[in-house]
């Protein structure tokens, strides 16, 4: 009887130090305790507490941010353009009691979150244009490009579109209504990458090389204006320095004609005869060259130094 007891005594105290009244909560860590089944006692933050052996049990949860990322998923825009869209979200335990109420897990928790973001993220998608979804809520088109949107063949003016951010916003405003019957705070929700289907890409490429080009020959246009005005200009100087220098030309050319014919007069006036004989000298030159042949009669004023030469 005595070999029975011990055994019994020391399975006993092994079980103690096995089941200890102590627990240690983790820094980073929120715990639980459940008496069979049911939650007693408030949550325990971190650093040693007290539990009863065999009939209590301590629930750990996270106290840290916690990540939930979803699967990619086809869906439609308002312009009826499909694409692939793969969201990301941050997320905490709030109220560890509610959340094991409600969820018991973290993975119960993911569950619940793929149900509501899912749903969300398709209404947003669903209720947005294309455009809205890739572009930042400060965009404007460069240069003087005006943007050009049509829904169901209606245009729609550009300051009646909202960005990107904006959508997140509603996105997780509307997400954040449904998780605290939860326990569960929603941080964040951020779109980590949106891919086209191969028709949509098309589009968008070929939407972005019109824009492109349509930035290119407004610049091209307005090169082509500052080169004209430049060429005008280069034109306007360049007549200005031609008369210019034509005006000083013809004057110093007047002068000059004006200087010339003083000294021929001066010449003339001082010896008409040499001044006479000068000018014939150079009229036979002139006219009769080397091989030449003049006629002339002999009473001829012009035929007179060639008779008194002999």
């Amino acid at each position: 009887m005595k070999k029975p007891l011990l055994l019994l005594a020391l399975m006993l105290l092994i079980a103690g130090f096995v089941q200890s009244p102590m627990v240690i909560v983790e820094e980073g860590e929120q715990a639980l305790v459940t008496q069979f089944g049911k939650p007693v006692g408030g949550v325990l933050g971190p650093g040693l507490h007290l539990k009863i052996p065999f009939i209590q049990k301590v629930h750990r949860f996270e106290n840290r941010i916690l990540k939930w990322d979803g699967d990619p998923n086809q869906i439609p825009t308002k312009d009826k353009r499909y694409i692939f869209l793969d969201t990301t979200a941050r997320w905490r335990i709030a109220d560890p009691l509610l959340f094991f109420k409600t969820v018991a897990t973290e993975r119960g928790a993911q569950s619940r979150l793929d149900d509501i973001l899912d749903s969300v993220v398709r209404d947003a998608v669903s209720g947005h244009l294309l455009v809205e979804l890739v572009r930042g809520k400060d965009y404007r088109p460069p240069g003087n490009a005006m943007e050009q949107i049509e829904l169901e063949g209606v245009p729609v003016a550009s300051e009646h579109l909202v960005g990107r951010e904006e959508i997140l916003a509603d996105l997780l405003k509307k997400a954040r209504a449904s998780t605290p019957e939860y326990g569960i705070e929603l941080i964040d929700v951020q779109i980590k990458r949106i891919n086209y289907v191969e028709q949509v890409r098309k589009r968008v490429y070929e939407r972005m090389i019109s824009e492109r080009k349509k930035v290119a020959a407004e610049f091209r246009s307005e090169g082509e204006g500052e080169k004209a005005d430049i060429l005008g200009q280069m034109g306007k100087e360049l007549k200005s320095i031609t008369s210019d220098a034509y005006r000083q030309a013809e004057e110093i050319r007047g002068r000059a004609d004006a200087e010339a014919a003083a000294i021929y007069a001066a010449a003339y006036g001082g010896d008409r005869d040499f001044y006479a004989f000068l000018r014939s000298l150079e009229a036979y030159r002139k006219s009769v060259g080397k091989n030449g042949r003049l006629v002339l009669s002999t009473d001829s004023d012009f035929y007179r130094y060639l008779q008194n030469s002999r």
